[in-house]
């Protein structure tokens, strides 16, 4: 089967085409922007990739074609693709009729934690002799692939509530029909295509009620509109868990050391497993814990899971260390979202309580950029000791008000040039560089990097206020 696919190098579409050319089909796609690091990753399985949509891509009448959700109507090869009625699917369906069908899935929602979580669970079946295939949107560094068929019964999968494709506005998750899901937490997202939280709490009841009764449900008891969606009704038997003692819940953990270096687990009360491993932070402490509870439920023990996350290496993009220049760190993080910004200056926080920590906000995702979050900005990024909010082109908000809000700590500047050298001029050694973006933000890290090993030059700068 020739199967092509638009918007090829979106993470979870370059699984795809991983997973296809796994299977033995013929994989050819394309995208806006050819670009690292999933057009490495494609380039090395012999997919042939074209830069941009020209519709001309499609004359030589593919099997099918995988439509991204980054595909509308109006564009030219959406239009040739209609037209010559040719054949079409999105990911999502094309993954559960062609990958998914008689796997054991495990799936993991919520929106904040899906990416390292899933990984982790992958990580802990893998080491556990289950072979199992995955698709992450992320690249674990355990793996050094975000997708693979496996060769075991279950099938791991990061599964979010972002809609399917242009003709299927349903959210990705349900089409994957999972034995075993995980639900790490909810809050309001994607602003583009959910109104309020409640539209996103009636999607995730729906991934709910596709949840077989001799499945399981591992849930985050601290996240009230978990507890919403499930008193919506859940045939499925459950497991909860919570990282704060002070929740009831079936699994807990209790840190060894406050940065979350270093944790027991514990199961109704009573310690299962301890997890010492070279990652910090309350929010990846909780990953851990859902990781471990979840896998409980496919059979894994808690203290053979612990012994695994021991060996775990993290995700590229999550609290990422890029490098470090006389004394300088620059850590790399996907945070997008204020929760996700907040507990991840937390997390440095706790790994170094005396180092200064520099915030620097690229506000990108379409959330982001049409202002939902910025009420909350200031209070997620007060943790941090100076901060930097790139102010990039079309933003549909003044950052401004989130500076004044911060004071004289916080800088703006919307040139990526001038934000490079005011950060390499004020820096000093000890300090922490917490970069945070859903994108690549301009290659800012490698930028600031070189820019920290040459000497000190005087900034420009937009404005900061005081």
């Amino acid at each position: 089967m020739h199967v092509h696919i638009l918007g090829i190098c979106g993470t979870f579409m370059g699984g795809i085409a991983a997973l296809a050319r796994a299977a033995g089909h013929r994989v050819t796609g394309s995208d806006a922007k050819v670009y690292p690091p999933m057009s490495d990753q494609l380039a090395a399985l012999g997919i042939a990739l074209t830069e941009g949509y020209d519709p001309a891509q499609l004359d030589g009448a593919p099997d099918v074609v995988l439509v991204g959700n980054v595909m509308t109507r109006g564009m030219p090869i959406v239009e040739r693709l209609l037209d010559d009625d040719l054949a079409f699917s999105s990911g999502p369906q094309w993954l559960a009729e062609h990958v998914l069908g008689g796997r054991e899935v495990v799936a993991v929602a919520g929106t904040h934690g899906k990416t390292t979580t899933t990984t982790m669970l992958a990580w802990i079946l893998d080491r556990a002799d289950r072979a199992p295939g995955f698709l992450i949107g992320g690249v674990p560094e355990n793996f050094g692939v975000s997708a693979r068929l496996g060769t075991g019964t279950a099938f791991v999968i990061e599964a979010d509530e972002y809609d399917t494709a242009f003709f299927d506005k349903r959210a990705k998750f349900v089409h994957y029909r999972p034995r075993h899901l995980v639900l790490t937490n909810l809050e309001f997202d994607h602003a583009d295509i959910y109104p309020d939280l409640a539209a996103i709490e009636r999607q995730f009841h729906h991934l709910l009620r596709t949840v077989p009764g001799r499945g399981r449900i591992s849930w985050n008891a601290a996240a009230p509109a978990l507890g919403r969606v499930l008193a919506m009704g859940c045939w499925t038997p459950q497991a909860s868990f919570a990282r704060d003692p002070a929740i009831a819940a079936e699994w807990q953990l209790r840190l060894v050391a406050e940065d979350g270096s270093r944790f027991t687990v514990l199961h109704q009360g009573a310690a299962v497993a301890e997890v010492s491993w070279p990652h910090f932070g309350l929010h990846n402490a909780e990953n851990a814990l859902a990781a471990i509870a979840a896998a409980a439920g496919l059979g894994v023990a808690p203290e053979q899971a612990g012994a695994a996350l021991a060996e775990f290496q993290g995700v590229r993009r999550r609290m990422q260390l890029r490098g470090s220049v006389r004394g300088i760190s620059v850590y790399d993080d996907f945070a997008h979202h204020p929760t996700a910004v907040a507990v991840s200056i937390d997390a440095l926080r706790r790994r170094d309580p005396g180092a200064r920590i520099i915030a620097v906000l690229e506000p990108r995702s379409n959330t982001m950029r049409l202002g939902h979050h910025v009420g909350q900005l200031a209070e997620a990024l007060a943790g941090a000791d100076r901060i930097w909010l790139y102010h990039p082109p079309g933003l549909g908000w003044d950052p401004g008000t989130v500076a004044t809000a911060l004071g004289a700590r916080a800088g703006i500047s919307g040139d990526l040039d001038q934000l490079v050298a005011a950060l390499a001029a004020e820096l000093v050694p000890g300090d922490r560089v917490l970069v945070m973006s859903n994108g690549g933000f301009g290659g800012l890290h490698g930028r600031l990097l070189a820019a920290l090993a040459e000497p000190l030059r005087t900034p420009t700068m937009e404005r900061r206020p005081g």
